[in-house]
């Protein structure tokens, strides 16, 4: 079975849940983005996934990349999908209407996302970066080095890579040793580019380092100026094409791709840089700053692939669920026995609740990463200061944790979704130990679920003595009735967040021991703060959007209160 985008679920959120066409109709920006609009760009991507990606699933991960002479091939269908992708527009969906772009907004751009990584996350791989990539050049790159790579980065016409880690220095760039040598004696063509710099050093885990499915492939690569200091400080960003534009090839070459344990359909690269041709973007050692506006856009990304992926996971058990029959559920017998001896699994309590939990994860995932959307749309385009900080806040406390609690749920709920299936999920041909695989790695990539963690309690949360985070738990209880379970769970939320700033003054170390499961208590307030939403919303109570949240309410108390005690306990 393959994947089959659920336009109506994502059309009640956006726009009973969210008033998103309201909301950005607000905006000068988006005045002409009506409900109608996002309506035909939601259906048209839905069938684009379904009829070009989805039924290259399989093939991505039994043929997968395969790799020759500094070459890489990319599975059966992979290339003319791609070429169908871009030509038709897909990946300039929300990049400005003067480099190109569709001007639609970034929530549209998010959901496209989502879908594409539930119906098949090895391809989707491959674009996942673009935006990214368009948004650093956009804003760091010189004049030159913009009317040169902006365009066809921005349609899609040549992808694009993050070259930051290498075999020593894996989150900690500090360790960056790749270096990036001044060249005055460069070529004219060089030059015209900005100053030309020959770049020496090998990173590893690049996704998309090299494939076939584009002509050129621009590598934005993290090193050192000869005079740099050490740690984060002397790092630049430097933009080396794979291809020249003189049409040589560059001294960019890709050493091997690693046998991984999932994601076949893309190709995980070791790249070495020989005096590479590369241009400064941005201006010396605030390379990290640069990056960081592709980082942070991909961890909003690597959230949504979580809930796709656990989508993917749940449809298929679901599907499976009402299709298997065994032994006689409890209670009285449902018009879909049918008569026979045996019950379909679905009216089973034990499979119920998996299926149930599972929804309540991705419906209030959604809810979250739609509203993280739209408020990087209201940081970008929101005529008011005040409110383009608002914004700006929810994101920054936001996205780690969507970031880590929805990727550990697209594994653990995945695996969940597996055990639905009994001995048959363990077997390839259902596919569904195929999405555990590909799921397990987006726990690590773009910083590991254990520095989002960090990243949330010590960077952002204590270090303005909780302030934002005081705020935004504010502006959320407002949004919920004051007897409620997210109502509650806000409070305490708020209350241990307070406790935790006074212990870090003399346990300075205990923020990094609870960090993990203060981001979880997070997540679990804020599921019951989406619920909340979703419940306001299902006006005719449509058993659809209440039996997760049922689900959901047993369920999620005694978890939030595990993960608060742990933060009081008198552990380390």
């Amino acid at each position: 079975m393959n994947h089959q985008p659920n336009t109506d679920d994502i059309r009640f959120i956006l726009n009973d849940v969210l008033q998103a066409p309201a909301q950005l109709q607000a905006l000068a920006a988006f005045a002409d983005t009506d409900t109608d609009v996002m309506q035909q760009v939601l259906e048209e991507a839905a069938k684009f996934v379904t009829d070009k990606i989805a039924p290259l699933q399989r093939v991505g991960d039994e043929v997968g990349c395969r790799f020759s002479a500094g070459k890489v091939t990319t599975p059966p269908g992979f290339k003319e999908a791609y070429a169908d992708f871009w030509q038709n527009g897909w990946a300039s969906l929300s990049c400005a209407a003067e480099d190109g772009g569709q001007a639609l907004p970034e929530v549209l751009n998010q959901v496209l996302y989502e879908m594409l990584s539930a119906a098949n996350h090895g391809w989707t791989m491959a674009p996942g970066l673009l935006h990214g990539a368009y948004e650093c050049i956009k804003h760091h790159a010189n004049p030159a080095l913009k009317a040169a790579y902006l365009p066809k980065v921005a349609s899609g016409e040549w992808l694009a890579t993050m070259c930051l880690t290498e075999a020593h220095a894996g989150s900690d760039l500090g360790l960056v040793r790749t270096r990036a040598t001044p060249d005055l004696a460069g070529s004219p063509d060089e030059q015209a580019l900005g100053a030309v710099h020959r770049i020496n050093g090998t990173k590893i885990f690049i996704s998309g380092g090299e494939h076939d499915l584009t002509d050129n492939i621009v590598h934005l690569v993290l090193a050192r100026l000869p005079d740099a200091p050490a740690g984060p400080k002397g790092l630049s960003l430097f933009l080396a094409p794979k291809v020249l534009p003189d049409g040589t090839r560059n001294a960019v070459l890709c050493e091997r791709i690693e046998d991984k344990m999932g994601l076949h359909g893309s190709a995980t690269c070791v790249l070495r840089f020989d005096d590479a041709t590369g241009w400064l973007i941005g201006e010396p050692g605030k390379g990290l700053g640069a990056m960081f506006v592709m980082m942070n856009a991909a961890r909003l990304h690597v959230g949504l692939q979580g809930v796709g992926l656990l989508e993917a996971a749940w449809q298929k058990a679901d599907a499976y669920a009402r299709e298997r029959r065994q032994m006689r559920a409890p209670g009285p017998r449902t018009a879909e026995a049918g008569g026979q001896a045996a019950d379909l699994i679905v009216a089973h309590p034990a499979v119920r609740r998996i299926l149930d939990s599972q929804r309540a994860w991705i419906d209030a995932g959604r809810v979250l990463a739609y509203r993280t959307a739209l408020e990087l749309d209201m940081a970008r385009h929101h005529p008011d200061a005040s409110r383009r900080a608002e914004a700006s806040t929810w994101c920054a406390l936001v996205t780690p944790v969507l970031k880590a609690a929805f990727t550990h749920q697209a594994f653990h709920g995945g695996s969940d979704c597996l055990q639905v299936f009994g001995g048959h999920g363990y077997v390839s041909e259902w596919g569904i130990e195929q999405i555990l695989r590909d799921a397990r790695i987006t726990m690590i990539y773009e910083g590991t679920n254990e520095i989002q963690a960090i990243d949330l309690l010590v960077r952002k949360v204590l270090s303005d003595q909780g302030r934002g985070m005081g705020l935004l738990l504010g502006d959320l209880k407002c949004a919920v009735p004051a007897d409620s379970l997210a109502s509650h769970l806000l409070e305490k939320l708020g209350t241990s967040t307070v406790d935790l700033l006074h212990q870090s003054a003399s346990q300075p170390a205990r923020p990094y021991w609870v960090a993990g499961d203060y981001l979880h208590a997070t997540a679990l307030a804020l599921l019951a703060w989406a619920w909340e939403q979703i419940e306001q919303a299902n006006t005719l109570k449509l058993p659809r959007w209440t039996q997760p949240h049922k689900a959901l309410k047993a369920w999620v108390l005694p978890e939030f209160d595990m993960r608060i005690g742990l933060l009081t306990s008198s552990a380390p």
